[in-house]
């Protein structure tokens, strides 16, 4: 096998790694979040590695300075706006439903009907950003209350 060791071992890829990349590109391809906060390049490599070995590469800091590389530059680019969308949406989800704005499950239901699954390890992260979200919000709406009160 041609590459280095680590080159190797990137392109093994466990179950959590394949859900996780299949979601970013399913919520980026049925248009689910399309907007990520920042524009970037793929670069397309006749020879380059596949998509998945890529994005390995870009989540492992390979691309930091220079644009990512691969001969499937429209699939990478489906994952990492992706990833980058679901961040950014989560915090903006995350701020709606602590403001009651709407609720967990309005947004969970447009998942639904795209027939898009989050991952366990996602939604488990969401969790914990909405709980600690409301203590923020409880909190600093109990030291206004503290100092109006005198």
């Amino acid at each position: 096998m041609v590459g280095s060791r680590n080159d190797r071992k990137l392109k093994k890829y466990s179950d959590n790694f394949n859900k996780m990349f299949e979601f970013y590109f399913k919520i980026y391809r049925t248009g689910l979040i399309t907007f990520c906060g920042s524009n970037f390049e793929v670069d397309y490599v006749k020879n380059g590695s596949e998509a998945k070995f890529a994005f390995r590469e870009y989540d492992n800091g390979r691309f930091k300075f220079v644009n990512p590389r691969t001969k499937h530059p429209n699939i990478l680019k489906a994952v990492i706006s992706g990833k980058k969308g679901w961040g950014l949406w989560v915090k903006q989800w995350t701020e709606g439903i602590v403001e009651c704005s709407f609720t967990k499950e309005e947004i969970l239901k447009e998942f639904e009907m795209k027939g898009i699954e989050i991952p366990e390890s996602l939604m488990l992260e969401w969790d914990k950003l909405i709980v600690k979200m409301k203590n923020i919000r409880n909190e600093n709406y109990l030291k206004f209350l503290q100092q109006n009160r005198k």
